[in-house]
């Protein structure tokens, strides 16, 4: 019998939850780093991250045509994913990473500013996108990639996290959408 049916849905969330450690310190003085690289260390809690994310969609009834990752840790989650969903997978990317024209997004980080970028035909008009990244903390490159999204014309249907940092209100950059996360810290 696979985990998911065996463990309610908090007790994976827990069991998932517990594999994440933070890092005080890390990258930087002042900065508490979570870890989710352990969960792919675990295949189990591995796949229970994915159908955690993916019984959420399913019940909240979204139609999604397109899941949206962001770069990087948006990599792990988003392929997985959209495969449950029988959907198509488009990865928004740091600038100069992708082939082809692309659209691009400035936005303003604390210590500087970054460029994302999605390649220009990957995401149709009217398209329903599910935009997916391992962590809210700031926001910022969520609502980065949501900027994406509009400029291009599609439906976000919804923002979705692993782990959701509330102290730093990344939510409220995104407001307009529907946030979901699995982990609250």
């Amino acid at each position: 019998m696979a985990t998911e049916n065996v463990l309610s849905k908090q007790a994976r969330i827990d069991r998932l939850k517990a594999h994440i450690p933070t890092v005080p310190d890390f990258p930087k003085p002042g900065i508490l780093f979570w870890d989710i690289m352990p969960i792919m260390q675990n295949p189990e809690v591995f796949s229970d991250s994915v159908t955690l994310l993916e019984e959420h969609i399913k019940e909240s009834g979204i139609k999604v045509d397109v899941v949206v990752g962001l770069e990087a840790r948006g990599f792990l989650f988003g392929p997985l994913l959209a495969l449950r969903l029988n959907c198509a997978f488009v990865p928004v990317r740091k600038a100069g990473k992708l082939p082809g024209e692309t659209v691009k997004c400035s936005y303003t980080l604390e210590y500087g500013k970054d460029t994302v970028e999605v390649q220009k035909n990957s995401i149709k008009p009217n398209q329903n996108v599910l935009i997916v990244d391992d962590l809210i903390a700031t926001g910022g490159t969520m609502a980065s990639a949501c900027q994406l999204m509009e400029s291009m014309q599609a439906n976000i249907v919804e923002c979705l996290a692993v782990v959701e940092l509330d102290d730093l209100k990344g939510r409220d950059k995104i407001s307009k959408y529907p946030v979901h996360s699995l982990i609250h810290g």
